[in-house]
């Protein structure tokens, strides 16, 4: 049998730790990360995040490795399983991860949608999932703000910007 690849969950902020304890162990890690862009005392710079935090891949083989140590090692909570067994990630997407890597080894973030401002749009998630309002714009950190008609009041409601789509 072939190695396969499995979800480890992590404790709070240790997905490094977690993948340096278990490569020291002879598995095969893989923490996918992103650059995300944080602004602090009027800076803006790039600071590595894990694109799943409190999570990431390991590979091996169930029949052959050692697996039962995952639960074990420094900064894992967790290896998500399926009863007693653990559950494989479908095939291809660890791969289809692995091909958006740039060549400092950061997952390129695909470009969100660009709308106009009045635009009719539909929130996906949260309290207000399914609604259909206006694109108002976008803030400084990737929300967005859209205005709902509520009771015949017009609302102005600030969402996460992967939460909404176009009304069509």
């Amino acid at each position: 049998m072939t190695a396969s690849w499995y979800v480890v969950q992590t404790r709070p902020n240790s997905e490094e730790l977690a993948a340096s304890h278990l490569k020291r162990q002879g598995f095969t890690p893989y923490l996918p990360r992103y650059q995300k862009k944080r602004r602090h005392a009027r800076r803006i710079d790039l600071v590595p995040r894990p694109l799943f935090p409190s999570y990431l891949f390991v590979a091996f083989d169930t029949e052959a490795d050692r697996w039962r140590a995952v639960h074990s090692t420094v900064g894992v909570a967790r290896l998500v399983c399926h009863g007693d067994r653990p559950a494989p990630v479908p095939s291809g997407v660890v791969e289809g991860l692995l091909k958006r890597q740039n060549e400092e080894g950061f997952i390129a973030l695909l470009a969100r949608p660009t709308f106009t401002p009045g635009q009719p749009v539909r929130l996906t998630d949260g309290a207000f999932a399914e609604q259909i309002g206006l694109y108002e714009g976008m803030s400084d950190r990737d929300r967005v703000t859209v205005l709902l008609d509520l009771l015949g009041r017009k609302v102005r409601v600030t969402a996460d910007s992967d939460t909404i789509e176009a009304a069509g």
